[in-house]
């Protein structure tokens, strides 16, 4: 399904419940944001995107704990999780989105190649994670990354009270 596509089914489930949503984004860079944003009308259900590149920004922007990121490392379900709480704690978005990962082509190692993604997705009192590994190049990695954000959003969404 086209990402635009994606966005609009998210926009409307989203206005559906009076919801706002935030991202929290490392390895896309804020195309997540950009994909919502691109869509006339965001600001009703958009709330707020963070791109946090480093480890330093993940902390000073988000709230994650140093000392997480320095025992799981940044690529981790619980680097994901917490960046998606962070994004919640850190607007007035109900829902948050998350991803970490490796797009490469360069940064991969055996315990985490390239093409390593997690997913954090925070809902009203729950917060779930989700590994996936995309093959291909930076672009093929970061646009797989993109489109399981938006449809793992519906889908935990279609779950949520």
């Amino acid at each position: 399904m086209a990402t635009s596509a994606l966005v609009e089914q998210l926009a409307a489930r989203l206005q559906q419940r009076g919801w706002m949503l935030a991202t929290a984004e490392s390895c896309t860079g804020g195309l997540i944001a950009g994909a919502c944003t691109d869509l006339s009308g965001s600001s009703m259900w958009f709330e707020r995107g963070f791109v946090t590149y480093t480890n330093e920004a993940k902390s000073e922007m988000l709230g994650v704990p140093a000392d997480l990121i320095v025992r799981h490392g940044a690529v981790s379900e619980e680097v994901a999780r917490a960046m998606a709480q962070g994004a919640l704690a850190h607007s007035r978005a109900q829902v948050a989105v998350a991803v970490t990962g490796v797009a490469g082509p360069t940064g991969g190692t055996i315990a985490k190649p390239v093409g390593l993604v997690w997913f954090g997705f925070a809902l009203p009192g729950r917060a779930l994670c989700e590994r996936m590994h995309f093959p291909g190049d930076r672009a093929a990695v970061r646009a797989a990354t993109v489109a399981h954000a938006l449809g793992g959003l519906q889908r935990h969404m279609g779950t949520s009270a």
